[in-house]
């Protein structure tokens, strides 16, 4: 493993931090943030300088307020900012997670947290987004709400994502960071990072280390 130290803009190499049309090429935005840490090639990022927890309350797919510190605290847990309408790296990524986690031992299964952060609140409701979520895995947490509340938080993390806008067929594409973080259950930091190019033997390899919050 090399230690890199890159902006956000310039990380694709490392962990594919530029946002993402879905159905299309990744676009360079401006950088979010400074990160630092030790890559393996196409996978996890351990970083030197893990990201604190968002202090987030949204909704969750049953139309209940959802207190992300609260409710993961003390528990691993994996982060991901997508949407429900996008046609290939949510559901891809999503789907990834979901076999790799049947793979751990059933205690483990039921120790780790996959939430599922919509970047298309406008259309994923609670209802919308349950059902799609249940397609992959019925524990998975969805969580919509107001787009700047969830934009401010994905900054914090360094992920950038930007309101949904309709293309010229009709169609709307929200642009957004496709990496997934994951936090200690030792510390509730995020001190894992994963680009969008990680696959289910990736994730198999490394979850049972996430779940007792050791490095990959």
């Amino acid at each position: 493993m090399r230690t890199t130290r890159v902006t956000v803009a310039a990380l694709a190499a490392v962990a594919a931090l530029t946002l993402t049309a879905c159905g299309g090429e990744p676009v360079k935005t401006d950088a979010v943030t400074q990160i630092s840490g030790q890559s393996k090639a196409g996978s996890a990022t351990v970083l030197d300088r893990p990201f604190t927890k968002p202090d987030l309350v949204l909704t969750d797919t049953t139309g209940k307020p959802w207190n992300l510190r609260e409710q993961t605290k003390g528990k691993p847990t994996l982060i991901y900012f997508g949407y429900t309408n996008c046609p290939d790296v949510c559901p891809l990524t999503m789907s990834n997670i979901a076999i790799a986690k049947k793979a751990l031992p059933k205690a483990d299964q039921e120790k780790l947290q996959v939430v599922f952060v919509t970047t298309d609140p406008e259309r994923d409701t609670p209802d919308s987004l349950g059902a799609w979520l249940r397609s992959q895995d019925p524990a998975f947490t969805g969580l919509t709400g107001d787009f700047a509340t969830i934009q401010a938080a994905a900054r914090s993390l360094g992920i950038g994502i930007d309101p949904a806008e309709k293309e010229a067929d009709g169609s709307v594409v929200s642009m957004h960071g496709a990496q997934v973080i994951a936090f200690s259950p030792k510390t509730d930091d995020g001190y894992v990072l994963y680009g969008e190019s990680t696959t289910v033997d990736d994730y198999a390899k490394d979850l049972p280390k996430l779940v007792k919050g050791e490095n990959p």
